[in-house]
C-alpha cells in the first residue's frame, strides 16, 4: 500500500449467463469497469462476432485470432454454487470463483484438459479511465507491441514479418504507452512480459491488479484505445488485462509464449484486485 492512502472496499458483479461478464466493480462511489456502445449483447451465440459490451472479458484459449475473443465468453456457464461459474467446453472445463467478501476481490480460476493442452488467458478489462490516468509497471519492462502500432512508426521502423517489436516499458520504441490523455484517434495493443502486477492510477484513486500462477508465462496485456477503433465507428477504450501467455493470438505464440496444462491435467492461478484512495 502506498503511505498516505487508505483502503476502498470493492464490490464485484457478473453475469454468467451470458459469458461469465463482469458488469460491476465498484467501491468508494466509483464504478471502474467501462461499458460499451455496442448493443446486442444478450443476443450473441456461441462463435458470433464479438461485441464490444465493456466490463470484464474472460478469454480463453486466444484472445486475437479465432475465435475472435476466444470461446468462453460468448457461451453460458453453469453455476457452480456461491459465487462459482463453470464453463465446460470439449477440449476444457474453466471453473471460476470469485468472492469479494473482505473488500477484495479475488477470483480464483481452475482449468481441467489434457496434458500439453496450450492456451492463452485474458481477464479483458475495459477500465472507465480519466484523461489523467497512468499505468504504472516496472520501469523496463520489455513490453511487446502488436502490429497495429507499426502506422505510428517512422517509415522502417518495424521489423518486416516480425508478430510484434519488443521495447522496454514505459516507452517501446518511442512510444509512451503508460499515460492516455485525451483522442488522438490511435488504437495498439501491448503485452508487459513477466508482469504480474500493475497498478492504474487515476486522481486519488489506485486500482491494483495482481495475478499468481506457478509455472505458467504471465503478464499483462494493454489496448490503449483513444478513439482509433473500430473503423466505422471509433470510440474510446482501456483494457488492462492480466494474461497467462505473452502473445494475444495463440496462433502467434512460440513455445514459452503459451500457458500448457501440466502432467496433472490442471492448471490453477488466482487474480486480486484491491483499491485504495488517496488521503
Amino acid at each position: 500500500m502506498v503511505t498516505g492512502t487508505r483502503p476502498v472496499a470493492l464490490r464485484v458483479a457478473y453475469d454468467a449467463a451470458h459469458g461469465g461478464r463482469w458488469t460491476s466493480l465498484r467501491g468508494g462511489g466509483r464504478e471502474w469497469l467501462w461499458r460499451g456502445p455496442e448493443p446486442g449483447r444478450h443476443e450473441v451465440r456461441p462463435d458470433g462476432a464479438f461485441v464490444d459490451a465493456g466490463g470484464l472479458e474472460e478469454c480463453l484459449p486466444t484472445v486475437r485470432g479465432e475465435p475472435d475473443h476466444g470461446e468462453v465468453w460468448s457461451r453460458p456457464w453453469r453455476d457452480g454454487g456461491p459465487g462459482t461459474a463453470v464453463l465446460e467446453r470439449p477440449t476444457f472445463t474453466l471453473t471460476r470463483r470469485i468472492t469479494d467478501s473482505a473488500g477484495v476481490v479475488a477470483a480464483d480460476y481452475l482449468l481441467a484438459a489434457d496434458p500439453g493442452y496450450r492456451f492463452v488467458w485474458a481477464a479483458h478489462a475495459l477500465l472507465d479511465l480519466s484523461p489523467a490516468a497512468r499505468l504504472d509497471a516496472p520501469a523496463g519492462t520489455p513490453t511487446r507491441l502488436h502490429p497495429e502500432a507499426a502506422a505510428l512508426l517512422p517509415p522502417g521502423g518495424w521489423p518486416a514479418g516480425e508478430p510484434w517489436l519488443t521495447g522496454p516499458w514505459p516507452a517501446p520504441a518511442g512510444l509512451t504507452l503508460d499515460t492516455f490523455g485525451r483522442d488522438d484517434g490511435t488504437a495498439l495493443g501491448a503485452v508487459l512480459l513477466d508482469c504480474a502486477r500493475v497498478q492504474v492510477i487515476d486522481g486519488a484513486d489506485r486500482l491494483t491488479l495482481e495475478l499468481e500462477c506457478a509455472d505458467q508465462p504471465r503478464g499483462t496485456a494493454l489496448w490503449r484505445n483513444l478513439g482509433g477503433w473500430p473503423a466505422n465507428g471509433p470510440y474510446r477504450s482501456v483494457g488492462i488485462e492480466p494474461m497467462l501467455g505473452a502473445a494475444f493470438d495463440l496462433a502467434d505464440a512460440g513455445p514459452s509464449d503459451a500457458a500448457v496444462v501440466p502432467p496433472t491435467g490442471e492448471v490453477t492461478w488466482r487474480l486480486t484486485i484491491s483499491a485504495h484512495r488517496d488521503h
